[in-house]
């Protein structure tokens, strides 16, 4: 189930809201310029299943994506809990960093958590399958696929170039769990 959880930077161990309810979440999401929605993920795919066909699955979808908001690439991230490369892959992510263009993620299996950095508050997102996010550019944030990954996600681009990540040089994502 879906969760957000929004903390004080400087306190880490107690959460200001904890929530489910996906309106809740999506409405304060909303106030920081984030989108999160909820869609049917439409064909069963597995984490560890090859992009080629989970692009394929969900063809139509992207499709429209795409041509709505104007992305020009898109790749598949689909990762099983007994990949060789989990700890290199997760420790890419983990240090606060932005893009130079939105974020857009749509998870069809599994979950993943998007910890976003914004003003004195830290939003914790666990996006699980159906939720797709959008994270502004510029937002300072990291992901945690966890120790054993298990999650498929549809990236959406406006560049060719893919996932290209700035880091701050922050340890803030290192005091939060």
């Amino acid at each position: 189930m879906s969760r957000l959880r929004i903390f004080d930077d400087q306190a880490p161990e107690t959460p200001r809201l904890s929530t489910h309810d996906f309106p809740t979440m999506a409405a304060e999401l909303a106030r920081i310029g984030v989108h999160l929605e909820r869609w049917q993920p439409a064909h069963p795919v597995q984490p560890g299943d090859a992009p080629d066909a989970i692009l394929a699955a969900y063809r139509a979808d992207i499709d429209r994506l795409m041509a709505a908001h104007g992305f020009g690439s898109v790749d598949v991230v689909s990762i099983a809990p007994d990949n060789p490369d989990r700890e290199a892959l997760r420790a890419k992510f983990l240090d606060e960093h932005f893009h130079k263009e939105d974020e857009v993620r749509f998870f069809v299996a599994g979950s993943g958590l998007f910890t976003l950095h914004v003003g004195e508050k830290v939003y914790e997102v666990l996006c699980e399958a159906g939720d797709l996010i959008s994270v502004p550019d510029g937002m300072t944030h990291w992901f945690d696929m966890g120790p054993a990954p298990s999650f498929v996600a549809i990236r959406f681009f406006t560049t060719a170039d893919g996932w290209v990540g700035h880091f701050t040089g922050t340890d803030i994502a290192q005091r939060f769990p």
